[in-house]
């Protein structure tokens, strides 16, 4: 009888302890990511995007808030730079020099050019409902793949999201993110994988002014006019 009796008070202490503890829902880990990537000044690593039967390669610079660069190596030299307030894209296959000033009403939506920072995951908070995919526990980055991350399923809050559905795969160590998969209204894939991460190594702002070469064909405001 009291052998009994002290294995229920021991359920009942051990029940009261895993109940008592902090429940991680996916909400509270992303804002212990969004403190993570909160107190990263700049931001750099190795950048590999699959479109559909398309790669490319290269490596990206971040500076908070808003400085983004990307230089590939496939294709080569092709660029793409945003200082806060231009957007430029080299496509050296066309000689083509892409320009698109960004105004006040816009500058916004253009911090979050990089989801992988502070200012990308606030408007993905914003826009997206976040659940785990299987657990907060690490799971493979792929299915034989001996890389642990945990998976989170973001799913847009408004049609007006150009993604439907977003996978983040996130380091459970650092809290950064190791890739995003996306799927868009088309219901075609793309796919960004980080590696190499280093963080605050003192890039300039220098890094983000790009010369464009003289023989290549300028078009500015191609995505829209600045007065729009």
């Amino acid at each position: 009888m009291k052998r009994g009796f002290s294995l229920f008070i021991v359920l009942i202490l051990s029940f009261y302890s895993l109940s008592s503890q902090e429940i991680v829902t996916a909400d509270n880990y992303m804002e212990m990511m969004s403190e993570r990537y909160g107190i990263i000044r700049d931001y750099e690593a190795n950048i590999a995007i699959r479109s559909g039967s398309s790669d490319m390669v290269g490596s990206v610079s971040h500076l908070s808030p808003s400085f983004l660069r990307i230089d590939f190596t496939r294709p080569a030299d092709q660029v793409i730079v945003f200082n806060g307030e231009l957007l430029t894209i080299y496509l050296p296959e066309f000689r083509a020099v892409l320009n698109q000033s960004i105004n006040q009403s816009r500058r916004t939506s253009a911090a979050g050019a990089s989801m992988a920072s502070a200012q990308g995951l606030t408007l993905l908070r914003r826009n997206y409902v976040p659940s785990f995919v299987t657990g907060p526990n690490p799971v493979p980055l792929d299915a034989n793949s001996r890389e642990q991350v945990v998976k989170l399923r973001l799913t847009r809050r408004s049609v007006q999201e150009g993604f439907r559905e977003i996978i983040l795969s996130v380091d459970p160590d650092t809290k950064l993110i190791r890739r995003i998969e996306g799927r868009t209204i088309a219901e075609s894939e793309v796919r960004f994988d980080f590696t190499n991460i280093r963080l605050n190594q003192g890039i300039p702002e220098q890094r983000f002014i790009y010369d464009s070469p003289a023989s290549a064909n300028l078009h500015n405001n191609f995505l829209f006019r600045d007065t729009d």
